[in-house]
Parts: structure tokens; C-alpha cells; sequence
């Protein structure tokens, strides 16, 4: 070993065990907090494995309260809470029991999370974790949104996907039949960056979640409602989220833009320069889960990831996009809001989430570890953000510094004490998040002259610098942020789906991945396999069969079976985008921290295509949906619960894919090796063919320990100032040369 290394790499382990010693130090702190009555003293103990610690640490406090999910009533401290069940019964009727009978309420059963959102005295909350039928408990914390030359930036104006787009039209690829859905603050129906090729609008259906029973703090309420298809209760719930006729469906602008750079059509006359989104003639589903102020709540996001799931098969819903973020400190097994997104991913729903916007710190050091909920889970897509520098060269592209770093630090306290953490690679890949031009929303009433919040907020930042005369129905404006970059992610699924409607969320998200360009400089942690390329995208998702998803669903196809489509070939691992060749990375995460590569990945089948499996660190979990049935219910389309499973015996891979993980070492920033290595650095040695080929695949049994890939000492922190694990707010703010940021308000602590 070179002498610099070996002398950085005694430094790294003497600083880990500096830390273990300080870590182990603040979990005891942490874990001698437990619930009292309001008023009482707290008395010392353990903290239970189950209690969220940010949940922990509010209900042991002796002050005022200080989250939104928290109030005294009475003098006696209430919290509301999601609570996941390991209950067989989808209703969790015993549960909802002991929660009416102690003067709680039941705001929401979520199938989709296997979960409810409830309401009870703090007192209470340690006798509720210590039920055998309840897994999780987390407090319903607040959610917040994450915060043309897109087309030629991305990839999408290349012969295979667009040949031709102007503000007149375009001739390819425009992602029509696939229903994209967006979970944000709304989208404004009637701005023409929505509007149909025929006639009307492509917002086909706007509902909010938005809901006031988790605001009134009263007692003794049951709020589960049936989704029986056809039932009254049922009927009465679609009423109650409907919001198709709202003066205003946007009134704080983000989810109006991040839906344009998804969907959005370019028919602006009334100033130069083309908007067009990816996807520009897909179906728009708006479904409003934040406010005007633009926050919401884990429960309400819930609710509406499930009203997603359950319409998906009825309007062809194959897309979410979630451009928010929760501050979870939770593992991904146990997460609510990972849970709902995760059951999307297995009712065959593509989710594409935003990394955050915390890589740097208030005192501009670089932090990693600081990926929010649920980009934080295996089964979603989840992406970085890039500054194209306003050019359509790749050439000058950068990572933002303000988009999050991985891993992920979720952590699960286990009952003997320990503590697991889940050091996930992320983020998946990156896409263009800096300055891009949208639309904004406005009233829909022609005569009105207001703005959304944002703009009007930042008007000067947001809206001056598009430098257009403002029109209504073709108003715009500038965003920053991951929340930006997921959209052009979430439009160039919608386009793959139509190239390909064979195409399962597991497969989408290994060929965006296998296809991005690795930026120069950048590692694995920093933007994941690289920049996101619609062109490869498109020509490697047109190779494969168009039956894989049936057949999978089906299990009639066994691993190791041609992918490729009759006369297809794996296609050249490159692209020609805006007259320049580049290269994909070839590489692949899987198992949560492991990097594959070799094209066996593609031209055979593997079994962790099934979107119902998810492995990551070790652990291999069967989620599978369950439908409503009956006389005058359509089979097979409206999801009704969710069973999970733990797979002990299970083929994951076929032969042939090629471990090139193994040939990076321990991970060390100033090494630059192991998870801190180049990106390009590795994508180069898959392309020469470097790393250990798995010549039988891997096959799950029982006793096998599964390799841990590319993982992170705990707690390490190096002298540079990078901290792992402490992820910080960023205020809101102009940032110099990377446009507007929006922060998240979400703060990120050591689990």
C-alpha cells in the first residue's frame, strides 16, 4: 500500500474509534429518554426499539411542545402518530380498538403501508410500541417539496426519441397513453404547458389529500373508511378528495412546474424559446398532498400514494413522482412513507423520488448521508441534481452541490440494543436541476393577475430572470433543486413505457441507470451511476421483450431466459447527444451497496426484476397486492391490501452479471476508494471487462449471508469537515450561480 494511503487509512480507523466511543455515549442519552405524563418528570429508561427517536426525544420533554404532530389538550400532551402493524387483518381492528379505548383517535388506515395514522396521549405511546402487532411507530411529520433546452440537456433529442421538436411540434416519442402521476402541491389544470395535441387539457384528474381530521386534536374518533369499489363509503371518500373544480389547484407553484418539466408542452407564442418537457404528451394526474404553504404530512402523502395505487390500472397510472421529502431517521424496512412507495413499486408503478437538497452544510462543507424519505428506500428511483451550466454540452456539467449525498443513514434499533443502519448507495443517477424553466401556476381565470406563492415570494429571482413578456396560461419560471431534476426522470420513464410497456419499475430503473453518462470528478455517493441519458435509455428499453411484465406477474419466466426481443442485439453502450458520442457507465446497483455490470445484466432474465422483491444490505422481502373482487368489480385493478413476506430461498441473479465492486476497497474520501470512488474511474473498468464474474448468479439459502458490497464505517468522520450522518438545513436563499434553492426544512440527525 502507497505510505500516503496507509497513513490516511490509520487516521480514518483511529478517528472511527473516537467515534464509536462519542456515538455510543449519545445512544445512551438518546435511549434514557421514555414518554411521561404531561407535567411529570421523564423518567430515566431504555428507549423501545420501535419509537422513533425524534418521537422520542418530544414526548420525553418537559417543555412546550415543539413539532406540529404534538399539543397539550387539557394539559395533557397529545401526538399524532403512524403506527405500522404486523396485524394479519388489513382493517387492524384490535389495533383501532386499543387506541378508541385509551381516548385515542383514527385519522387514516393506509393498506398500502399496512399502517394507521392516530392520535393518543404521549403517556400512551410506549405501551402502543410494546403491542406484538405493531412494528413502527413515528410521529406524522411534516412533508415539504424537495426543492426546450431540457430536452437537448437530457437526451431527448435524439433520433431514436425525438428527431424534430419545436414550439409548432415534434415528431417521436412524447409519452402518450402513460399516466404520470404527481404528488405535490398541485397543478394547475388550465396552463397551456398542459395542454392536449387534440383538445382539452392532459390533467385528467386533480384530488387533494389535504385533510382536517388530523388538525382537530378530538378524541374518540374511528375516520377508517372502506374502499370497497362501488361501496357507498367508497363512493362518499372520492367525493370528499375530488378537487377537479378548484378556482385554484396550485396556489404555492411548485407541483405546477414539476409537472411541466415531467409533461410539459411548449406552445408559447407569446415569447421565444422552447419549454418542452420530457414527456410532453403524457396523461397528468395531480394528486395534492401539500399545502399553500407548501407542507403537508406523512399521513396525507400516504393517503395519496394509495389513491395512486389504487386508480393505477384503472387510467393506466405507470409513474409517480414525488418531489418531497419527510426527515425519516427510520430504516427503509420499517418507514412508512418508504412502505406506501415501496407497495407502489410492487403494484407495477414506476417511483421516481428526489434526493433532497442538503450536500452541503450552512458553512458550505460537504455532508453525506443526508437522503430524506422515500428516496431513501431500495425500490424507488432516486435522483441528484445537475448544473448544465446553460449550455447543451455535457461537457461542463457538475453535480449541484446542494443535491444530496448518499448513503442513506436510516437506522433500525433492533430489540438486543443494537443498532442497524442501512448505508444504501444513492442517489440512483442525476438529471438537469438547476434554473430550469417551467411553468407557473396562476388562478384559472383568465382575468386574474395573481401569482403562485413562489413567485410572488422570489419574484425577482424566480420570475425576472426568464426575461419573457408574461402571459396568462403561458406564464413561467425558474426552479433549482432535486425536485426539479426527478420530473425530467419521471417524463423519460413515460417515454420508455411507451417504447416498451413490458418494462417492470425494477428494469426502468437498472437501464437508467446502466445508460447514464458518469460526469468527471463526481463519485458514486455524488451522482450515482451519472447523468441521465433519454437517448440510451429509450434504444436499450426498445431491445427487450414487451411481454417481461406478464410473464414475471405470471412466474412463467424462469431466470436466466433471453430478455431480448426476436432480432434484437444489445445496443453499442453509447449515444450521440448534440453531436458529441458519449459513453454509459454499464454500471448497475443492486442489493442496496452492490455495483454490477456486464450486458447479462440486459440479455437475461434475473429474478430482482420482479417488481414484488426488493434486496438490500442482506435482506430479501416478497411485497405482494392483493385485489378487490366481486360481483360488478373489475378483476385485477383495484389493489386492495398488501401481503409481505421474508424470502429465505430465492434465485436473485442469473449467471453471467460481473461484480465490479469488489475492485474498489474500503471506502475512503481522501483514498477516493470504495463508495467515494469515481464514477467514471469505475464505469472505465467495466468497460475493459474488469471484476468477478458470478459464473452461477446468486441464489438466496438459507444461512447464506448475503456480501454487504460497498458499506461505510460507522459514524467515520475525516478532518476535512465531512461529517456522515448529520445532514443540515439549509436555509432558504439566493446561492450564487445554482439559482434558487428550496429548502426542505427538514433536519437529519444520528439515528
Amino acid at each position: 500500500m502507497h505510505p500516503v494511503i496507509a497513513f490516511i487509512a490509520l487516521i480514518e480507523r483511529r478517528a472511527a474509534r473516537l467515534w464509536l466511543v462519542v456515538l455510543a455515549a449519545a445512544v445512551l442519552l438518546a435511549t434514557s429518554l421514555v414518554p411521561g405524563v404531561a407535567g411529570a418528570a421523564p423518567k430515566p429508561a431504555r428507549q423501545h426499539h420501535k419509537i422513533a427517536s425524534d418521537l422520542a426525544a418530544e414526548i420525553g420533554s418537559r417543555v412546550a411542545p415543539r413539532a406540529r404532530w404534538a399539543r397539550d389538550v387539557g394539559g395533557v400532551r397529545h401526538v399524532q402518530l403512524v403506527v405500522v402493524s404486523s396485524d394479519p387483518d388489513p382493517q387492524m381492528l384490535a389495533l383501532r380498538g386499543w387506541v378508541l379505548a385509551n381516548g385515542g383517535s383514527v385519522h387514516a388506515v393506509h393498506p398500502v403501508a399496512h399502517a394507521l395514522t392516530v392520535q393518543i396521549k404521549a403517556s400512551l405511546v410506549t405501551a402502543l410500541s410494546q403491542r406484538s402487532d405493531v412494528v413502527n411507530v413515528v410521529p406524522n411529520r411534516p412533508t415539504r417539496r424537495t426543492a426546450s433546452t431540457l430536452e437537448a440537456v437530457s437526451g431527448a433529442l435524439a433520433g431514436n426519441v425525438r428527431s424534430n421538436s419545436t414550439k409548432d411540434g415534434y415528431t417521436g416519442l412524447d409519452g402518450t397513453g402513460i399516466g404520470i402521476a404527481v404528488l405535490d402541491s398541485g397543478v394547475m389544470r388550465e396552463h397551456w404547458a398542459f395542454a392536449s395535441t387534440t383538445a382539452g387539457y392532459r390533467v385528467k384528474r386533480h384530488v387533494s389529500m389535504l385533510r382536517s381530521t388530523a388538525a382537530n386534536w378530538a378524541g374518540g374518533v374511528d375516520g377508517a373508511l372502506s374502499l370497497q369499489p362501488g361501496s357507498p363509503a367508497h363512493l362518499g371518500y372520492e367525493a370528499l378528495v375530488a378537487n377537479d373544480g378548484a378556482a385554484v389547484h396550485d396556489a404555492y407553484g411548485h407541483g405546477t412546474h414539476v409537472a411541466s418539466v415531467a409533461a410539459g408542452l411548449s406552445r408559447f407564442y407569446s415569447f421565444a424559446g422552447d419549454r418542452t418537457g420530457l414527456a410532453p404528451n403524457a396523461n397528468l394526474f395531480d394528486v395534492k398532498v401539500l399545502g399553500d404553504d407548501g407542507t403537508g404530512t406523512l399521513s396525507d402523502a400516504i393517503e395519496g400514494i394509495q389513491w395512486v395505487i389504487y386508480h393505477a390500472r384503472e387510467y393506466n397510472i405507470r409513474v409517480l413522482n414525488i418531489s418531497l421529502a419527510t426527515d425519516s431517521t427510520d430504516s427503509w424496512e420499517v418507514d412508512p412513507l418508504c412502505i406506501a412507495a415501496r407497495s407502489a413499486v410492487a403494484a407495477g408503478i414506476t417511483v421516481v423520488a428526489a434526493a433532497g437538497n442538503f450536500g452541503k452544510d450552512a458553512q458550505g462543507r460537504e455532508v453525506y448521508g443526508a437522503v430524506g424519505a422515500p428516496g431513501n428506500d431500495p425500490a424507488v428511483i432516486t435522483v441528484g441534481a445537475v448544473n448544465y451550466k446553460g449550455t447543451t454540452s455535457r461537457s461542463d456539467d457538475s453535480v449541484n452541490f446542494f443535491s444530496s449525498r448518499g448513503p442513506t443513514r436510516g437506522a433500525r434499533l433492533l430489540s438486543n440494543g443494537s443498532t442497524r443502519v442501512d448505508n444504501l448507495l444513492k442517489p440512483d443517477l442525476v438529471a438537469p436541476g438547476n434554473k430550469v424553466v417551467g411553468a407557473a401556476a396562476t388562478p384559472n381565470d383568465a382575468n386574474s393577475t395573481n401569482w403562485n406563492r413562489l413567485a410572488s415570494r422570489y419574484y425577482d429571482q424566480l420570475v425576472l430572470p426568464v426575461g419573457v413578456t408574461q402571459v396568462w396560461g403561458e406564464t413561467q419560471m425558474m426552479l433549482s433543486g432535486t425536485s426539479v431534476a426527478a420530473p425530467a426522470v419521471a417524463g423519460t420513464v413515460a417515454l420508455m413505457l411507451q417504447a416498451n410497456p413490458g418494462l417492470t419499475p425494477p428494469l426502468v430503473k437498472a437501464i437508467l441507470q446502466y445508460t447514464a453518462q458518469p460526469l468527471a470528478g463526481f463519485n458514486l455517493l455524488q451522482q450515482g451511476t451519472g447523468m441521465l441519458n433519454v437517448s440510451g435509455a429509450v434504444a436499450l428499453a426498445g431491445t427487450l421483450r414487451t411481454d417481461l411484465a406478464t410473464q414475471i406477474a405470471a412466474g412463467s419466466i424462469a431466470a436466466g431466459a433471453s430478455m431480448l426481443a426476436a432480432g434484437k442485439a444489445m445496443p453499442n453502450a453509447q449515444s450521440v447527444l448534440n453531436g458529441a458520442s458519449v459513453n454509459w457507465s454499464r454500471l448497475v446497483f443492486m442489493g442496496g451497496n452492490q455495483v454490477l455490470t456486464g450486458s447479462a445484466l440486459f440479455s437475461k432474465y434475473h429474478p430482482v426484476y420482479d417488481p414484488r422483491l426488493v434486496w438490500a444490505s442482506g435482506v430479501v422481502r416478497k411485497r405482494t397486492p392483493t385485489y378487490w373482487s366481486g360481483w360488478g368489480i373489475l378483476p385485477n385493478t383495484f389493489v386492495k391490501t398488501f401481503n409481505d413476506q421474508s424470502v429465505t430461498s430465492q434465485t436473485l441473479l442469473a449467471s453471467g452479471p460481473v461484480n465490479v465492486g469488489a475492485l474498489v476497497g474500503g471506502s475512503s474520501m481522501v483514498a477516493r476508494t470504495g463508495a467515494f470512488t469515481p464514477t467514471p474511474t469505475l464505469a472505465s473498468w467495466a468497460a475493459s471487462g474488469s471484476g468477478a464474474l458470478l459464473p452461477s448468479g446468486l441464489v438466496l439459502s438459507e444461512g447464506l449471508v448475503l456480501s454487504e458490497g460497498l458499506v461505510l464505517s460507522e459514524g467515520l468522520v475525516l478532518s476535512e469537515g465531512l461529517v456522515l450522518s448529520e445532514g443540515l438545513v439549509l436555509s432558504e436563499g439566493l446561492v450564487l450561480s445554482e439559482g434558487l434553492v428550496l429548502s426542505e426544512s427538514v433536519e437529519f440527525g444520528e439515528p
